[in-house]
């Protein structure tokens, strides 16, 4: 009997080197891939089109630093080449080489909740979970 259970903001996280460092209330991801097409001379048409890179740019929403991150004294803005995993009921995907574009931040005493947060990715793999 396969059971699924229901994703929750735990499931989806931040990690730096395999440790969780925040947890993600939602995600937004936008893919794009640029492609190049390859003209002949004398067609009216490109006579193929080859893929190339892919990129990807996610929209994260209410980010939660760990008691961990928050012990070590992390610090959202630092935070270079993380990984953002998601945790699917069949399946884990992980957007790699993580860098930040823009962070919206604000605070409690005693936690750090970033309100919105946009990252770029340029590495994405899906597996099994």
């Amino acid at each position: 009997m396969l059971t699924s259970k229901i994703p929750t903001s735990a499931d989806i996280y931040l990690q730096v080197n395999g440790t969780k460092v925040a947890v993600v209330q939602s995600y937004r991801v936008t893919s794009r891939s640029k492609s190049q097409t390859i003209e002949a001379f004398g067609e009216a048409e490109p006579i193929a089109t080859i893929a190339s890179m892919n990129s990807y740019t996610i929209e994260l929403s209410r980010l939660y630093a760990t008691d961990a991150a928050i012990r070590d004294g992390i610090s959202f803005h630092d935070l270079k080449d993380f990984s953002l995993v998601i945790c699917k009921p069949d399946r884990r995907v992980i957007f790699d080489n993580c860098q930040w574009s823009t962070i919206e931040e604000s605070a409690e005493v005693g936690g750090m909740v970033l309100e919105r947060a946009v990252i770029y990715a340029s590495h994405r793999v899906e597996t099994a979970a």
